[in-house]
């Protein structure tokens, strides 16, 4: 993976203190600094030299401190710091030699990883004009390489399952498992990945009633706390919610983003993952038992206003509109856009995963998405993209009917349960896995399909969503500030 071998190439295996000058913008490409913060060093963007020596000197002293220090060619550092780091510039050219630098550089940031893995296998020289275009195609962007490279990180992603404790892990497993996912899409072979879900499904049910109580810098960590998160870290924002988006659909629809500067990042869905709990709950900072309606959206735009009043924003400056083509006036600081492509996809497609990936592709091609969110940055606002909850492919394991059950329409993952209806035979005949009601209304039961199957007809391959599989919980939590995208302007 392109994380190790940066680890590799800046000579962190050997040394304590290191300094790593970004030269190329690299850090927001890629998440290589997990890789270093996994081998114990603790990671210091370094600001300057005031207050590095304040926060970090003590622990540059100590021989036992790994440290990596994260600077710019613009950083002044004084010789005193510099002569006890271990300086490695890091840009494509330090990183890939025998390739062309420029050409590197404007890849997907996704294809990064597909670069390392071919460039690594390969002792050609690939400088003269053309050649690295040609290496891309005949030995980059080819089965032959994609498929061992998936199956390959896969196992990683395996390894890194069984031991994940935090949110944070998950995150990552979640964001790999979904890049693995659509390489098998583009280029036709199979992967299964499924077996990641079976590690998540005992996280959720140890760690997801504690979740809310977790404090991010990089996200709200669970949507329930998207909208104090949004307004605590922005004064105009836009919160671009689309419904059932997927990390998979995300890693398809970002490749429409290439060139505007965007922080990656994650949040947890609530459970059961349906529109009317989970987006509610996004849009309102409630937890599902404090909503009036948790089984219903009529009340969704007046939970989003109630929400924004209380967080300090006027009516005149509160909008809650649907559609590509939304608008707002001048006076708007704090948005809410519905966007229902992905949900629509998603219940109807009919061949599963491969579907989907067609589908988000004509999507991205589309480029609406970057279209609003262009406009949206250009009217001042910071720009965050995410989902109530995401999909999942599923095989049916029959329909499920009877008094006391109440499902959401469209959604075949969950079945919620009245006080007197029979939650052993729904359990013993369907498998169902009883969740417990963590933020949820006590007066029901709650029993959700084992990840991969749903509630359709005996055998059906669908999407859907509503239980707690990695794709259905984990969403993207797409931040992109105004500030940070002057250009557009």
């Amino acid at each position: 993976m392109l994380a190790d071998y940066i680890f590799e190439q800046s000579g962190a295996p050997w040394q304590r203190k290191l300094l790593l000058i970004d030269e190329d913008g690299i850090e927001q490409r890629t998440s290589y600094l997990s890789c270093f913060a996994a081998h114990g060093f603790r990671i210091v963007h370094y600001k300057d030299d005031l207050s590095f020596r304040l926060q970090h000197f003590r622990q540059l002293e100590d021989a036992e401190t790994r440290l990596a220090v994260i600077a710019t060619p613009s950083d002044y550092i004084p010789f005193d710091i510099y002569k006890r780091l271990y300086e490695y510039r890091l840009s494509w050219e330090s990183l890939f030699p025998r390739l062309q630098a420029s050409v590197i550089a404007s890849e997907s940031d996704d294809d990064l990883e597909l670069i390392c893995a071919a460039y690594q296998k390969t002792h050609g020289m690939f400088h003269e004009p053309g050649a690295t275009g040609q290496f891309l195609r005949e030995q980059v962007y080819v089965r032959e390489n994609a498929e061992p490279f998936a199956k390959s990180s896969l196992e990683q992603a395996l390894q890194q399952a069984r031991t994940a404790k935090t949110y944070r892990d998950w995150f990552r497993i979640a964001e790999q498992k979904a890049k693995l996912d659509v390489l098998a899409c583009r280029y036709g072979f199979e992967l299964d990945t499924s077996e990641l879900n079976r590690f998540f499904q005992a996280y959720v049910l140890e760690s997801y009633g504690t979740l809310y109580q977790e404090n991010d810098r990089e996200t709200p960590v669970i949507v329930s706390r998207a909208m104090e998160y949004m307004s605590e870290n922005s004064q105009k924002f836009a919160i671009i919610v689309m419904d059932g988006m997927s990390a998979f659909d995300w890693a398809i629809l970002s490749r429409s983003f290439h060139g505007v500067h965007l922080h990656r990042s994650a949040a947890v869905a609530m459970i059961p993952t349906i529109t009317s709990v989970s987006r509610q709950c996004l849009l309102s900072n409630k937890n599902p038992d404090k909503l009036e309606h948790p089984w219903k959206q009529d009340l969704e735009k007046k939970e989003f206003v109630d929400c924004a009043r209380e967080l300090g924003y006027a009516d005149a400056q509160i909008a809650y509109l649907r559609g590509y083509d939304a608008d707002p006036g001048g006076l708007i600081s704090c948005l809410a856009v519905i966007i229902m492509d992905c949900d629509d996809a998603v219940h109807a497609v009919l061949h599963g995963r491969k579907s989907m990936f067609q589908e988000m592709t004509e999507q991205a091609s589309a480029g609406r998405l970057l279209q609003l969110t262009e406009r949206l940055l250009k009217k001042g606002f910071d720009v965050y993209i995410s989902a109530d909850h995401g999909n999942t492919e599923c095989r049916g394991i029959g329909r499920v009917t009877g008094s006391g059950v109440e499902t959401e329409t469209r959604s075949h993952r969950m079945v919620v349960l009245k006080d007197f209806a029979n939650k052993q035979a729904y359990q013993e005949k369907y498998h169902l896995l009883e969740f417990p009601a963590a933020y949820l209304p006590k007066e029901n039961q709650y029993l959700l399909c084992k990840a991969g199957e749903s509630l359709d007809l005996r055998g059906e391959l669908v999407m859907s969503h509503g239980g707690m599989a990695i794709d259905e919980v984990i969403v993207p939590f797409i931040t992109i500030k105004a500030k940070e995208n002057l250009w557009l302007k």
